[in-house]
């Protein structure tokens, strides 16, 4: 049989901007739904309720204008009111042609908030349907708390679908508006509706508020739904809506009876935008778009898809755009860094890479994560501190920095055995223990230090503010030029570390 077909209307722009503290300017929701429509390739987008702003009139009236000019109009929709029509004249003067009309699906809601009876409801929706009609706006139609309404109100819920089955509506919209469905309780209600209502076009509005979002969402595409809601990065009240990163890979996996549009390898990237856009940060575990959900920590891991991809499952990086990493730190293995080489095209000997893994773990004692960027600064680290014959030693050191005094270090260094202690103050730590260190020189020892020409101090490209640290120190004596590096996640001691290995070389 030939897959039937599943619409995608992301609600990001307009349900998910209702995640508490989010409010995208106009640019940004011409931006996202630009992205929406042609590369993530939804079937439509909801982008506003009506009436709630000068600013979201204007972000409609861009998108409306752009929509038209690129023949995305239809799939552009607005979330309007029972309201004597005013919602359509909003509509009218931004340009929007389909109206997402909120109703009252449970019986709960209409006799507490509206306080009408069916009978006054349903002539209500009639006259706007009309209205809308006439206006040349298509009307789908959403029945606000239906997941209660079938629970505790259901034979108000068939009276009203048997009324909406005689209007010229596109399409009905089924929301667990408070998120309290269960899946079979998903599947038993939506196959209820379908069954006496096969020809109508139904959708599913999931909310997450037991984190069962998506369960609910593929018991409704069981359960014979043709449109799904969903949000980028799971965004919504409360809990949030049913997250179109998920919901997409588990039907591409799991639902082989029904197709999509949506292209996976655009997810990453819309989801990256509306991150940086909404300020909703992307928990680092969130699937498929989370930072760590591509990446293998474990050293067996690596060690395992080095054989055959032993821990690879279906969810391959490359189909959302992404790439698989290997985590350096402390529980990582000689295979996690070699990964990371191959990527970088650096190959080392066994010995060197055995020095390496050493390195990071140290290194993943004290920072938790070592980033693939700083490889090649602790492979330039660790064989440069090779070549050199250890003689002298920084044993112990203490920094001291406080408001309105001067900054100082106690220094112990060890010097062929025998161990020298010093205390200096400077103009910064670092100068405090360069201060430290010439009084040793000048009373305990016969060579004279060199003098810092050039001290440069960086940190690999893309790094937040505990990456590592290298820090280059140009030295200069009477008889010759030289540098030396040091690494760590603390400017200071990358600084005495590079400086450890100047006392090395004099």
């Amino acid at each position: 049989m030939e897959p039937r077909k599943i619409e995608i209307m992301d609600t990001t722009l307009r349900d998910g901007e209702q995640t508490s503290g989010v409010s995208f300017s106009v640019s940004e929701k011409l931006t996202i739904a630009k992205l929406l429509l042609e590369e993530l390739k939804v079937d439509r987008i909801e982008i506003a309720s009506a009436r709630v702003s000068d600013g979201e009139m204007q972000a409609v009236k861009k998108i409306t204008e752009w929509a038209s000019q690129n023949q995305f109009l239809d799939k552009v929709e607005v979330l309007t009111f029972v309201d004597e029509g005013k919602s359509i004249d909003w509509m009218l003067s931004t340009g929007a042609k389909v109206q997402n009309l909120l109703t009252k699906g449970s019986l709960n809601h209409l006799t507490h908030q509206l306080k009408k009876t069916p009978e006054q409801h349903f002539s209500d929706i009639q006259k706007t349907i009309e209205l809308a009609a006439k206006n040349d706006i298509k009307t789908n139609v959403y029945l606000e708390d239906w997941s209660n309404g079938m629970r505790n109100s259901k034979e108000y819920v068939f009276q009203y679908l048997n009324f909406l089955a005689t209007q010229p509506i596109e399409r009905i919209l089924l929301p667990d508006t408070l998120g309290i469905l269960t899946p079979s309780e998903t599947y038993q209600f939506i196959k209820e509706v379908r069954e006496k209502f096969p020809t109508i076009h139904l959708d599913f509005h999931g909310h997450n508020d037991y984190d069962l979002g998506v369960a609910n969402v593929m018991e409704a595409v069981k359960a014979g739904v043709n449109g799904l809601h969903l949000t980028v990065n799971g965004m919504g009240e409360r809990a949030g809506n049913a997250p179109i990163a998920s919901t997409i890979a588990v039907i591409n996996d799991f639902l082989k009876e029904v197709k999509i549009t949506v292209k996976e390898n655009a997810l990453h990237k819309v989801s990256k935008l509306v991150e940086n856009f909404s300020g909703f940060r992307i928990p680092v575990n969130k699937p498929i778009v989370g930072a760590n959900v591509f990446t293998q920590t474990a050293g067996i891991h690596a060690d395992g898809d080095n054989k055959n991809n032993l821990y690879f499952n279906d969810l391959m990086p490359e189909r959302f755009g992404r790439k698989r990493k290997y985590a350096l730190g402390k529980t990582s293995g000689k295979a996690n860094i070699q990964k990371n080489l191959q990527d970088l095209g650096i190959s080392l000997n066994n010995e060197e890479l055995k020095k390496v893994t050493q390195r990071i773990i140290e290194l993943g004692d004290k920072k938790e994560v070592v980033s693939q960027e700083d490889l090649p600064y602790i492979i330039s680290d660790v064989l440069d501190s090779d070549a050199i014959e250890r003689k002298v030693s920084v044993e112990n050191y203490v920094l001291g920095h406080a408001k309105g005094l001067k900054p100082s270090t106690t220094l112990m260094l060890k010097v062929e055995g025998v161990l020298y202690e010093a205390h200096a103050q400077g103009d910064g730590q670092f100068d405090a223990f360069m201060n430290a260190l010439k009084k040793l020189y000048k009373t305990h020892s016969k060579k004279t230090l060199p003098n810092l020409i050039d001290y440069a101090v960086r940190i690999p490209p893309g790094s937040n503010s505990d990456a590592l640290c290298e820090t280059i120190i140009t030295w200069k004596s009477d008889t010759k030029e030289f540098i030396t590096r040091g690494l760590d996640s603390d400017q200071t001691v990358s600084a005495i570390k590079a400086t450890e290995k100047m006392l090395n070389i004099i």
